[in-house]
């Protein structure tokens, strides 16, 4: 298991991505339980990178997501699919780069510090829907190209378990 949270604010991306990926792999090795899984990866996203919030909405419904294992300040309870960032991000089943929050219709206000968020669809083996990682950050343009493909890419454990090197 890894000693602690790789503290990667200084890092160019793919260079903090690989040590909060090594990290992930090293923490859940032997592991196959998801929620683990969401709980590991909340906090060394929420702490490597210094996020105002990282974490999960799991589907418990259809059409419906919950919080589940987050880093930061309350999240919300429930969202719809097709409201705010992450119901649209489940409801399109695509990943959502938004650099102002403001300016996305129908945004959903968990922190009025929020500016600008992420949020990756997390599929299952099956193919399944099961949750989005969601993560806001203080500032705008927080988030580009490169964090939704590292961030999908790191999704893909839940899909084929412990990622391959």
């Amino acid at each position: 298991m890894a000693e602690s949270t790789p503290d990667v604010r200084n890092l160019a991306k793919p260079i903090a991505y690989d040590e909060l990926g090594s990290a992930f792999r090293a923490c859940l090795e032997g592991i196959t339980d998801p929620i683990a899984a969401m709980a590991t990866a909340s906090a060394l996203l929420h702490h490597g990178f210094g996020h105002l919030w990282t974490g999960f909405y799991r589907v418990v419904a259809p059409n419906l997501l919950r919080v589940g294992p987050y880093q930061g300040t309350l999240g919300c309870l429930e969202i719809p699919f097709g409201k705010g960032v992450c119901g649209a991000a489940a409801e399109q089943r695509r990943t959502m780069v938004v650099a102002d929050v403001h300016a996305f219709p129908g945004h959903i206000t968990c922190d009025a510090r929020s500016r600008s968020e992420i949020v990756v669809p997390v599929f299952d083996i099956s193919g399944a829907l099961i949750a989005v990682l969601d993560i806001d950050a203080d500032r705008p343009n927080a988030f580009d190209n490169e964090d939704r493909e590292h961030l999908e890419r790191l999704m893909t454990w839940f899909t084929r378990g412990p990622l391959r090197e």
